[in-house]
C-alpha cells in the first residue's frame, strides 16, 4: 500500500456520556488517516471526516490556528466526544 501523505492525527476519546456501541472509553487513543479509521466507529469517524481531512493536510480555521479539533458522535443518547489532534512532523 502507497504511505498516506501529510500529517499524522491522534484521535482521543475525551467524553463518553452513556455507553458507547463500538466500546470506546474515556482515554482510548487512535491514529488516524484519510484512508484508515484505525477502530473508530464508523459513525463518528463519518463525523470526523472532514476535520480530519483539514489536520492531515496542513489546514486550521481562519479564526483559530491551533492543530486540534473537538468533535461529537451524532448519537445524543450515548454520545462520545474526540480531540483531533495533529502531530507535528509530516510522514
Amino acid at each position: 500500500m502507497i504511505p498516506e501523505k501529510g500529517f499524522r492525527v491522534l484521535a482521543t476519546v475525551k467524553k463518553v456520556k452513556g455507553t458507547c456501541n463500538a466500546c470506546h472509553k474515556l482515554g482510548d487513543v487512535v491514529h488516524l488517516s484519510a484512508r484508515n479509521p484505525n477502530g473508530l466507529c464508523g459513525y463518528l469517524y463519518y463525523a470526523a471526516f472532514p476535520y480530519l481531512l483539514m489536520l492531515q493536510f496542513g489546514g486550521s480555521f481562519p479564526w483559530d490556528d491551533s492543530a486540534t479539533v473537538t468533535v461529537d458522535c451524532p448519537d445524543t443518547t450515548n454520545r462520545v466526544t474526540i480531540e483531533l489532534r495533529r502531530i507535528k512532523s509530516e510522514s
